[in-house]
């Protein structure tokens, strides 16, 4: 299984409808999760935190721009509306609300997968202020291709868990920036820095270190700035 797989969380309660887009997007190497209702959306997000949400408007227990307004107040996770709802009002209103696309329903697999790839690509671009053109990041004989969550250093591939790439990518973001322990913590985590949550990351660093190669007393791209937080740095 690739770890790396984005994740995204499908909130659709017509089980025809969800099973033919949970298959495309299995087929094309997504990680589905599923939701039928407002209520599970909300349970399935905060214990998954996908990479970017597929919803319905016409729940059975609430509409779903009450689970778009409330993700804006917190998140900026991609939103493709996928909805019966063709009125030209219903789509500005969920537009404003902060949904990042709309597709209406019958829609094509075709459409459906190209407007994935395109929100996934703006929001990583966007969050990284247009520093990673095309979504490729060098530094040295490192590189990492955004869009496929692949990393390389010197044409070798590193075969790193989601978890792992996440740190990578979150400091290569920030390359040359100290990021404090609870920056990391709250972007690849989402919770708050305790104790038990630095042990994580640090237990993390020391196996995506060792997967980079890195001898005791080396840098290998990644500083540790004892007691601070790590930065990304390529004059090791």
């Amino acid at each position: 299984m690739n770890n790396n797989k984005y994740k995204i969380l499908l909130v659709e309660d017509e089980v025809n409808i969800q099973t033919f887009v949970a298959a495309l997007l299995e087929a094309n190497d997504y990680q589905v999760i599923l939701a039928q209702s407002y209520l599970s959306a909300k349970i399935m997000y905060a214990s998954h935190i996908p990479d970017l949400v597929i919803l319905d408007l016409g729940l059975p227990d609430r509409d779903g721009t009450v689970f778009l307004r409330e993700l804006r107040q917190k998140e900026l996770t991609p939103v493709i509306v996928l909805s019966a709802r063709s009125d030209e009002k219903e789509k500005v209103r969920a537009l404003d609300l902060g949904a990042n696309d709309y597709i209406t329903k019958p829609f094509g697999s075709a459409e459906l997968l190209a407007r994935i790839r395109s929100s996934l690509r703006m929001f990583r671009h966007s969050s990284n202020e247009g520093k990673l053109p095309g979504g490729k990041f060098t530094l040295g004989e490192l590189s990492i291709d955004y869009d496929a969550r692949r990393i390389w250093i010197g044409g070798e591939e590193i075969k790193l868990t989601q978890t792992e790439y996440n740190i990578v990518a979150f400091l290569s973001e920030h390359c040359g920036k100290v990021m404090p322990y609870s920056a990391i913590i709250k972007a690849v985590w989402r919770e708050s820095p305790d104790e038990s949550s630095i042990k994580k990351l640090q237990v993390n660093m020391a196996n995506i270190r060792k997967k980079f190669g890195a001898q005791p007393g080396e840098g290998s791209y990644i500083v540790n700035e004892l007691g601070v937080g790590y930065r990304m740095d390529g004059d090791q």
